[in-house]
């Protein structure tokens, strides 16, 4: 097990499907400002021959052909060992000083998680037409079951004012394309972001592991990343599923009679808002997350455990074996460190 003093303060993990050009865009702009001590783990799905030859800055990692993007950026969590983990998606880049400002919000981080200490930070997302238009500030989870993505409202007066108040805006959790967290916090999850709520939702499901664990979401003004391609769900059906599933995850932190209710009125609004031919599948979706409801207790029993292991000394244990180096077998993109010469670079 790596001692804390050995481990880096940063891991960058930029999980990358399909676009090796998206990535490279990510990959420069982390480069040019990048913080020191961090390492930068790119866990990638597709084939990628490095034109650059970054490879000594640079560790890869290889995901299954195909994985999904919640399954690349595991991958990335796994192979980290850094004290926060920040995910930048491929295509979002970074700005001067983004990961300074972030890792200054964060409590100490010698110490383990504790009740009321900083879990996750968000940053704020910028416009990359307009540097000056922040477009996010995290994403929230209603009682009802809803992720909603949140923005700093502007003065109705003058809309394009530059300066803005978010000490209102209450985030649930960072967007998943872009976010800081405490690796510890991810940990206490047990299998890091959620496979099962897909790739726009795991988000917010990990935001019931930090209400579990007591920890704050906060956000910092002067982190700012450049919004690029926002995760998708595939269909109204997948979404219907994966919804219903993280509201049924949710209830492990939430009143259970004022959550029903609430949940009814987001089948409606959903139902209403993919109307007319999203409307049926939608339903059908949630119907099907629905039957599996037995599936629901083992995460409800994990959350208790680890809520009770809180209130008990206030620290707050992982559950997963950190590895600080990456699966053995996962290897390098071909021409890394097996003594073949590099790749040509692309034309």
């Amino acid at each position: 097990m790596t001692r804390l003093s050995e481990r880096p303060a940063l891991s960058i993990v930029v999980p990358t499907v399909d676009d090796t050009a998206a990535l490279e865009e990510t990959l420069v702009s982390i480069l040019e400002n990048r913080p020191a001590d961090c390492e930068i783990i790119v866990p990638i799905a597709c084939r990628y021959d490095d034109p650059w030859n970054i490879g000594e800055e640079v560790r890869f990692v290889v995901a299954p052909p195909h994985a999904s993007f919640v399954a690349c950026t595991n991958l990335g969590i796994a192979a980290s060992r850094g004290r926060v983990i920040h995910v930048l998606a491929a295509g979002w880049r970074a700005t001067h000083g983004w990961a300074e400002a972030a890792l200054a919000s964060f409590d100490d981080l010698a110490t383990g998680l504790r009740h009321g200490m900083v879990a996750a930070v968000v940053p704020l997302v910028v416009s990359a037409q307009d540097r000056a238009r922040v477009v996010s500030t995290g994403v929230r989870l209603t009682a009802g079951g809803r992720r909603v993505r949140l923005a700093p409202k502007r003065e109705r007066a003058n809309p394009d004012a530059t300066d803005f108040d978010v000490s209102a805006v209450r985030p649930s959790a960072p967007r998943v394309e872009a976010g800081f967290w405490r690796a510890d916090a991810l940990a206490v999850s047990g299998t890091g972001f959620a496979a099962d709520c897909g790739d726009v939702l795991c988000d917010v499901d990990m935001a019931v592991t930090i209400e579990a664990v007591r920890g704050r979401v906060t956000i910092a003004t002067d982190a700012r990343v450049v919004e690029g391609p926002a995760v998708v769900e595939p269909n109204a059906f997948v979404h219907g599923v994966r919804a219903e599933r993280v509201f049924w995850r949710s209830l492990a932190e939430r009143p259970l009679l004022a959550s029903l209710l609430l949940h009814g009125w987001e089948v409606v609004r959903s139902a209403l808002a993919t109307a007319p031919l999203g409307t049926l599948p939608m339903l059908l979706g949630r119907a099907v997350a629905l039957l599996q409801f037995g599936s629901y207790f083992a995460h409800a029993r994990h959350m208790r455990a680890v809520r009770a292991a809180r209130e008990d000394d206030g620290a707050v244990e992982p559950t997963t074996v950190r590895i600080d180096q990456p699966h053995a077998s996962l290897r390098k993109p071909r021409g890394h460190g097996r003594g073949e010469p590099p790749l040509r670079k692309s034309a």
